[in-house]
Protein backbone atom coordinates (compact mmCIF):
# COMPACT_ATOMS: atom_id res chain seq x y z
CA UNK A 1 0.00 0.00 0.00
CA UNK A 2 1.19 3.42 -1.24
CA UNK A 3 0.87 6.18 1.81
CA UNK A 4 1.36 9.47 1.07
CA UNK A 5 1.74 11.73 4.37
CA UNK A 6 1.15 15.34 4.28
CA UNK A 7 0.57 17.68 7.48
CA UNK A 8 -0.28 21.51 8.21
CA UNK A 9 1.85 22.31 10.51
CA UNK A 10 4.82 22.28 7.81
CA UNK A 11 7.38 19.59 6.47
CA UNK A 12 9.75 20.28 9.94
CA UNK A 13 7.51 19.80 11.99
CA UNK A 14 8.55 16.44 14.65
CA UNK A 15 5.08 15.33 14.17
CA UNK A 16 5.02 14.67 10.42
CA UNK A 17 8.60 13.39 11.14
CA UNK A 18 6.80 10.77 13.97
CA UNK A 19 4.46 9.69 11.85
CA UNK A 20 6.48 9.30 8.64
CA UNK A 21 9.17 7.10 10.46
CA UNK A 22 6.00 4.75 12.36
CA UNK A 23 4.20 4.73 8.89
CA UNK A 24 7.26 3.37 7.07
CA UNK A 25 8.28 0.82 9.85
CA UNK A 26 5.42 -0.74 9.43
CA UNK A 27 5.83 -1.80 5.99
CA UNK A 28 4.28 1.00 3.96
CA UNK A 29 5.72 2.71 1.00
CA UNK A 30 5.55 6.34 2.11
CA UNK A 31 6.07 9.47 0.01
CA UNK A 32 6.53 12.91 2.18
CA UNK A 33 4.93 15.81 0.80
CA UNK A 34 4.40 18.30 2.80
CA UNK A 35 3.75 22.31 2.53
CA UNK A 36 7.47 24.37 3.27
CA UNK A 37 5.68 26.73 5.93
CA UNK A 38 3.34 26.84 8.35
CA UNK A 39 0.25 26.41 6.52
CA UNK A 40 -2.36 25.96 9.44
CA UNK A 41 -5.89 26.94 9.39
CA UNK A 42 -5.92 26.68 5.47
CA UNK A 43 -8.90 23.67 5.24
CA UNK A 44 -9.26 22.44 1.60
CA UNK A 45 -8.22 25.41 0.03
CA UNK A 46 -5.33 24.98 -2.95
CA UNK A 47 -4.70 28.24 -2.88
CA UNK A 48 -4.11 29.98 -6.33
CA UNK A 49 -2.97 27.68 -9.40
CA UNK A 50 -1.55 29.16 -11.96
CA UNK A 51 1.11 28.68 -14.99
CA UNK A 52 2.60 31.95 -14.12
CA UNK A 53 3.56 30.93 -10.63
CA UNK A 54 4.90 27.93 -10.16
CA UNK A 55 5.16 26.23 -6.78
CA UNK A 56 8.26 25.57 -5.59
CA UNK A 57 9.48 22.59 -4.62
CA UNK A 58 12.81 20.88 -2.19
CA UNK A 59 14.11 18.24 -1.49
CA UNK A 60 13.98 17.16 2.58
CA UNK A 61 15.65 14.63 4.38
CA UNK A 62 14.03 13.27 7.60
CA UNK A 63 15.92 11.46 10.41
CA UNK A 64 15.59 8.02 10.40
CA UNK A 65 13.24 8.39 6.96
CA UNK A 66 14.18 6.11 4.17
CA UNK A 67 11.37 7.62 1.93
CA UNK A 68 11.39 10.33 -0.46
CA UNK A 69 10.61 13.74 1.63
CA UNK A 70 9.13 17.34 -0.22
CA UNK A 71 8.26 20.38 0.59
CA UNK A 72 6.23 22.38 -1.85
CA UNK A 73 5.07 26.25 -1.82
CA UNK A 74 1.48 25.07 -1.10
CA UNK A 75 -1.55 23.81 1.22
CA UNK A 76 -1.64 20.90 2.43
CA UNK A 77 -4.79 19.99 0.57
CA UNK A 78 -2.22 21.31 -2.88
CA UNK A 79 -0.03 18.65 -1.67
CA UNK A 80 -2.55 15.72 -2.02
CA UNK A 81 -3.25 16.86 -5.67
CA UNK A 82 0.14 17.07 -6.36
CA UNK A 83 0.17 13.24 -5.25
CA UNK A 84 -2.67 12.19 -7.10
CA UNK A 85 -1.34 13.90 -10.33
CA UNK A 86 1.61 11.58 -9.85
CA UNK A 87 4.02 14.96 -9.49
CA UNK A 88 6.11 11.74 -6.95
CA UNK A 89 5.59 8.88 -8.27
CA UNK A 90 2.61 6.64 -8.50
CA UNK A 91 -0.46 7.80 -7.13
CA UNK A 92 -1.12 6.92 -3.44
CA UNK A 93 -3.67 4.24 -1.80
CA UNK A 94 -3.91 6.83 1.29
CA UNK A 95 -3.70 9.95 2.46
CA UNK A 96 -2.36 10.36 5.94
CA UNK A 97 -2.27 14.01 7.67
CA UNK A 98 0.01 15.18 10.37
CA UNK A 99 0.74 14.60 13.10
CA UNK A 100 -0.90 17.95 14.18
CA UNK A 101 0.27 20.24 16.86
CA UNK A 102 -2.97 20.24 18.85
CA UNK A 103 -7.22 18.48 18.14
CA UNK A 104 -8.81 19.02 15.48
CA UNK A 105 -12.63 18.62 16.93
CA UNK A 106 -16.03 19.90 16.34
CA UNK A 107 -17.36 22.01 13.68
CA UNK A 108 -13.45 23.60 13.37
CA UNK A 109 -12.59 20.26 11.55
CA UNK A 110 -14.06 22.61 8.95
CA UNK A 111 -10.74 25.28 9.31
CA UNK A 112 -7.94 22.49 9.42
CA UNK A 113 -5.72 22.07 6.93
CA UNK A 114 -4.64 18.98 8.43
CA UNK A 115 -8.25 17.63 8.66
CA UNK A 116 -8.67 19.54 4.87
CA UNK A 117 -5.31 17.23 3.09
CA UNK A 118 -7.95 14.52 4.12
CA UNK A 119 -10.78 15.68 2.47
CA UNK A 120 -9.03 16.29 -0.25
CA UNK A 121 -8.00 12.87 -0.34
CA UNK A 122 -11.77 12.28 -0.46
CA UNK A 123 -12.24 14.38 -2.94
CA UNK A 124 -10.13 12.75 -5.60
CA UNK A 125 -11.30 9.03 -5.03
CA UNK A 126 -8.56 8.32 -2.45
CA UNK A 127 -9.18 7.63 1.40
CA UNK A 128 -8.21 10.10 4.08
CA UNK A 129 -6.75 10.01 7.52
CA UNK A 130 -6.29 13.18 9.59
CA UNK A 131 -4.41 12.90 13.01
CA UNK A 132 -4.13 15.50 15.62
CA UNK A 133 -2.87 15.26 19.29
CA UNK A 134 -3.83 17.05 22.31
CA UNK A 135 -1.08 19.22 23.77
CA UNK A 136 0.31 18.63 26.95
CA UNK A 137 3.60 19.63 29.08
CA UNK A 138 5.08 16.74 26.66
CA UNK A 139 4.08 16.12 23.55
CA UNK A 140 3.32 12.41 22.92
CA UNK A 141 4.12 12.30 18.96
CA UNK A 142 4.26 8.36 19.28
CA UNK A 143 1.13 7.54 20.60
CA UNK A 144 -0.70 9.56 17.62
CA UNK A 145 1.73 7.78 15.26
CA UNK A 146 1.04 4.10 16.65
CA UNK A 147 -2.50 4.78 16.70
CA UNK A 148 -2.23 5.83 12.96
CA UNK A 149 -0.82 3.06 12.44
CA UNK A 150 -3.20 0.56 14.01
CA UNK A 151 -6.25 2.39 12.07
CA UNK A 152 -4.20 2.00 8.56
CA UNK A 153 -5.22 -1.52 7.59
CA UNK A 154 -9.45 -0.97 8.19
CA UNK A 155 -8.78 2.06 6.54
CA UNK A 156 -6.89 1.00 3.64
CA UNK A 157 -9.28 -2.07 3.18
CA UNK A 158 -12.54 0.13 3.64
CA UNK A 159 -14.73 2.03 1.03
CA UNK A 160 -13.11 4.40 -1.36
CA UNK A 161 -13.54 7.97 -0.55
CA UNK A 162 -13.41 7.62 3.18
CA UNK A 163 -12.08 10.66 5.08
CA UNK A 164 -11.77 9.84 8.84
CA UNK A 165 -10.61 12.27 11.60
CA UNK A 166 -8.51 11.08 14.41
CA UNK A 167 -8.04 13.02 17.89
CA UNK A 168 -5.54 11.72 20.45
CA UNK A 169 -5.14 12.14 23.74
CA UNK A 170 -1.69 13.70 25.21
CA UNK A 171 -1.09 10.54 26.50
CA UNK A 172 1.61 7.57 26.72
CA UNK A 173 0.09 4.87 24.29
CA UNK A 174 -0.44 2.20 27.10
CA UNK A 175 -2.86 5.25 29.26
CA UNK A 176 -5.01 5.76 26.09
CA UNK A 177 -7.98 3.95 27.00
CA UNK A 178 -9.04 2.75 23.14
CA UNK A 179 -10.10 3.94 19.75
CA UNK A 180 -14.04 5.20 19.77
CA UNK A 181 -16.32 5.73 17.11
CA UNK A 182 -17.31 9.72 17.89
CA UNK A 183 -19.36 12.31 16.49
CA UNK A 184 -18.24 16.25 15.98
CA UNK A 185 -18.79 18.51 18.83
CA UNK A 186 -20.66 21.58 18.75
CA UNK A 187 -17.24 23.09 19.45
CA UNK A 188 -13.65 22.43 19.51
CA UNK A 189 -11.40 23.15 22.62
CA UNK A 190 -10.61 26.42 21.68
CA UNK A 191 -11.85 29.28 20.05
CA UNK A 192 -10.44 32.50 18.20
CA UNK A 193 -10.97 36.31 20.03
CA UNK A 194 -9.74 39.65 19.02
CA UNK A 195 -7.45 40.49 21.72
CA UNK A 196 -7.22 44.38 19.97
CA UNK A 197 -7.87 46.78 16.95
CA UNK A 198 -5.56 48.98 15.66
CA UNK A 199 -5.47 51.29 13.14
CA UNK A 200 -3.83 49.09 10.68
CA UNK A 201 -4.58 45.66 12.45
CA UNK A 202 -6.05 43.25 14.39
CA UNK A 203 -4.69 41.33 17.13
CA UNK A 204 -6.01 37.89 17.17
CA UNK A 205 -5.30 35.17 20.41
CA UNK A 206 -6.73 31.57 20.89
CA UNK A 207 -9.20 30.92 24.48
CA UNK A 208 -10.34 28.15 26.29
CA UNK A 209 -14.18 27.70 25.07
CA UNK A 210 -15.21 26.01 28.59
CA UNK A 211 -17.65 23.77 26.16
CA UNK A 212 -18.81 20.23 28.57
CA UNK A 213 -18.60 17.88 25.35
CA UNK A 214 -20.70 14.55 25.76
CA UNK A 215 -18.75 11.53 25.84
CA UNK A 216 -19.79 10.38 22.59
CA UNK A 217 -18.40 13.51 20.56
CA UNK A 218 -14.83 13.58 19.81
CA UNK A 219 -13.51 16.49 22.06
CA UNK A 220 -15.35 14.30 25.00
CA UNK A 221 -14.51 11.43 23.56
CA UNK A 222 -10.44 12.69 23.91
CA UNK A 223 -11.12 13.62 27.53
CA UNK A 224 -11.86 10.08 28.61
CA UNK A 225 -9.12 8.98 27.46
CA UNK A 226 -9.92 7.59 24.22
CA UNK A 227 -8.20 8.19 20.59
CA UNK A 228 -11.75 9.19 18.78
CA UNK A 229 -12.48 8.55 15.22
CA UNK A 230 -14.78 10.60 13.24
CA UNK A 231 -16.19 9.83 9.52
CA UNK A 232 -16.40 12.50 7.24
CA UNK A 233 -17.73 13.53 4.17
CA UNK A 234 -16.11 17.32 2.50
CA UNK A 235 -19.12 17.87 -0.16
CA UNK A 236 -22.31 17.32 1.12
CA UNK A 237 -26.17 18.58 -0.30
CA UNK A 238 -28.67 19.99 2.11
CA UNK A 239 -32.36 19.86 0.77
CA UNK A 240 -36.15 19.75 1.83
CA UNK A 241 -39.86 18.66 0.51
CA UNK A 242 -39.75 22.22 -0.96
CA UNK A 243 -36.43 22.83 -1.89
CA UNK A 244 -34.99 19.46 -4.52
CA UNK A 245 -32.73 19.33 -7.94
CA UNK A 246 -34.78 20.92 -10.58
CA UNK A 247 -37.58 22.44 -8.69
CA UNK A 248 -37.83 26.25 -8.99
CA UNK A 249 -36.83 28.90 -6.44
CA UNK A 250 -40.12 30.26 -5.23
CA UNK A 251 -39.42 33.15 -2.26
CA UNK A 252 -42.28 31.24 -0.45
CA UNK A 253 -40.49 27.89 0.06
CA UNK A 254 -39.06 27.16 3.32
CA UNK A 255 -35.13 26.99 2.50
CA UNK A 256 -33.18 23.82 3.43
CA UNK A 257 -30.59 23.80 6.65
CA UNK A 258 -28.29 21.50 8.15
CA UNK A 259 -29.89 22.43 11.15
CA UNK A 260 -32.87 24.69 12.83
CA UNK A 261 -32.71 26.88 15.58
CA UNK A 262 -30.12 29.41 17.04
CA UNK A 263 -27.76 26.68 17.69
CA UNK A 264 -25.70 25.33 14.82
CA UNK A 265 -25.23 21.83 15.20
CA UNK A 266 -22.75 19.48 13.09
CA UNK A 267 -24.93 17.56 10.44
CA UNK A 268 -24.85 13.68 10.71
CA UNK A 269 -25.89 11.17 8.15
CA UNK A 270 -26.05 7.26 8.63
CA UNK A 271 -25.88 5.41 5.28
CA UNK A 272 -27.60 2.05 4.90
CA UNK A 273 -25.87 -0.77 3.23
CA UNK A 274 -27.98 -1.16 -0.03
Amino acid sequence: MRILITNDDGIQSPGIHELSRHIENAGYEVIVVAPDHDASGTGTSLGRISSEEPVHVSRHSIPGLHAEAYGISGTPALCVVTGYLEAFGPIPDVVVSGINAGLNTGRSTLHSGTVGAALAAQNFGLQGISVSLDGSTEWHWETAAQIAVEILPSVGAGPIRGAFNVNVPGLPRQEVVGIRWAGLAKFGSVRSAISSVGDDQLDFHLVETGYLPDETTDLGTVRAGYASITSLHGAVEVWNADAKPGQRFESSCALPGASTGDTLSPARSVLEDS
